[in-house]
Formats: structure tokens, C-alpha cells, sequence
């Protein structure tokens, strides 16, 4: 869809055109999902993810003023919702803050010679509640390390744990793949 056909979308959806919100939604609703899918435990928590997310877009349009990309607005707003579903949830993330700084200042890449995008994202899907919640934000969505503590409720250094976990336990089973040629 061209972005002045977006814009024009969302002009109306600001006046709650219901018929606008259901083509803004339509347009936006697969990547959104993929993005709540990262997130969440299930499809189930993934789809509720989604629909609490655009209700959030369509009740809070006012808030965007258009500075940026509409887009990036609405993704925001679904992460943002993600981390909600946590803490209404009261998931707990393991403390992990006495992982010594040397596992933490590890080297970071993993090694993904003929991994596919889709076993990777499988692989991150898979990783325990914290370690996926923690990665997803910090490599994928590009929060650091203050943010992400801020938005889960957890320490800085409980933060960089669980990335420096995740990393390993994806290096592991990334090795384990290869090893076993997949």
C-alpha cells in the first residue's frame, strides 16, 4: 500500500471510521503478529497480543503526531503490549545478576553459516520466558540495557544476564544443529 493511501487510512481512523481501522489493521496485522508471535508463549497469547495492541492504536491516535513512520509507531505499541501481558501476567524472570562479567563480555556473534532465517527465529522461540524476552529486545528491537530493565521491572545487570544466557544457549543448540547436520 502507498504511504499517502496510509496516511489518508489513517486520517479517517483517527475519526473512528471503523471501516478505515479494519483496512489499517488488514494492512499491518502480519507483520504486527510476527512481532507479538516473538513475544509470546503461544499463538493464543500472541493473537490476544495483537488485538490488545490495535485496540491501544486505535484508542490512542491522537498520540501520534506524525513525526515518524506510522509503522514504527504502531510496532512500538505492540511490544510495549507484550511486556504488559508480562507483567499483568506476573511472570518472573530469573535472576541471573551473579553471571560473572567475563560470561558477559563473551563474544557475541553466533555462528549461522547455513542456519535459515526461519530455524533462527524457531531457535529464539524456544529459548526460556527471560532469555527470549531479553534478546528479542535488545537485538532484534534495539532497546539497551536501561530500557529493557526499566520496561521488565529488573536490574541493568540482570538485563545483560539474561542476553549473555540467551546468546549461549543459542550458541549451544546452533552447534548442535550443525553438528547433527540440519
Amino acid at each position: 500500500m502507498e504511504p499517502q493511501r496510509i496516511i489518508h487510512i489513517w486520517d479517517r481512523c483517527k475519526h473512528n471510521d471503523r471501516k478505515a481501522q479494519a483496512e489499517l489493521y488488514q494492512h499491518f496485522a502480519p507483520k504486527m503478529y510476527a512481532i507479538c508471535l516473538r513475544y509470546a508463549r503461544d499463538t493464543f497469547e500472541a493473537e490476544d497480543m495483537l488485538q490488545q495492541g490495535f485496540i491501544k492504536v486505535f484508542t490512542k491516535s491522537a498520540l501520534f503526531e506524525g513525526t515518524g513512520v506510522l509503522e514504527g509507531w504502531i510496532r512500538r505499541i505492540m511490544v510495549n503490549t507484550a511486556i504488559e501481558v508480562y507483567r499483568k501476567n506476573k511472570i518472573s524472570f530469573v535472576s541471573t545478576d551473579e553471571v560473572s562479567g567475563a560470561a558477559m563480555a563473551e563474544h557475541s556473534t553466533l555462528q549461522l553459516n547455513n542456519l535459515d532465517y526461519k530455524d533462527l527465529l524457531k531457535l529464539i522461540k524456544g529459548l526460556p520466558l527471560g532469555y527470549k524476552t531479553v534478546f528479542n529486545l535488545y537485538a532484534i528491537e534495539g532497546y539497551n540495557h536501561r530500557e529493557i530493565a526499566d520496561m521488565l521491572q529488573i536490574s541493568e545487570g540482570n538485563s545483560k544476564s539474561q542476553l549473555s544466557r540467551a546468546r549461549q544457549l543459542l550458541r549451544e543448540r546452533i552447534t548442535k544443529m550443525e553438528e547433527l547436520g540440519i
